[in-house]
């Protein structure tokens, strides 16, 4: 059985086990249990009245991706916090979590040149929330 879990601490930990999300005060924090063990998480921090950053992880393997995660996932930043846009990083060499974001619906906005950890690229991506598909017309 799947549960949404806000537990920041917890999902914090599961998290940096697979991202160098840096520890900043104030970040919250959602989970997704499966069976009682987090299977994804996401980080939201840096909110500074129009933008949030979003740091996603989950477990290899493990099928997670369910609409209400998603649409809880993005009512947060949208809707309780009010941005107008929330954006993530992705160094240029994760195919997949380049994918992932483009899935979802972010698009990239800027190139840092030779600022990920291996010195290649990193990718700064936005999603809007006019652009939000996961949010439902009463939320928009």
């Amino acid at each position: 059985m799947n549960q949404i879990v806000s537990n920041p601490a917890r999902v914090y930990t599961f998290v940096r086990e697979f991202v160098p999300v840096p520890i900043v005060a104030g970040s919250q924090a959602l989970g997704l249990e499966k069976d009682g063990e987090l299977v994804a998480g996401v980080i939201y921090e840096g909110f500074n009245g129009h933008n949030a950053w979003m740091h996603v992880a989950a477990a290899p393997g493990k099928r997670w991706m369910t609409k209400l995660y998603l649409q809880t996932c993005f009512y947060y930043p949208f809707v309780t916090l009010g941005c107008s846009r929330v954006s993530g990083y992705v160094e240029d060499r994760n195919e997949a979590a380049k994918a992932f974001d483009e899935h979802l619906g972010f698009k990239r906005e800027a190139v840092l040149k030779g600022a990920a950890t291996d010195g290649g690229d990193v990718i700064l991506y936005v999603m809007r929330r006019e652009d939000c598909r996961f949010l439902s017309e009463k939320t928009q």
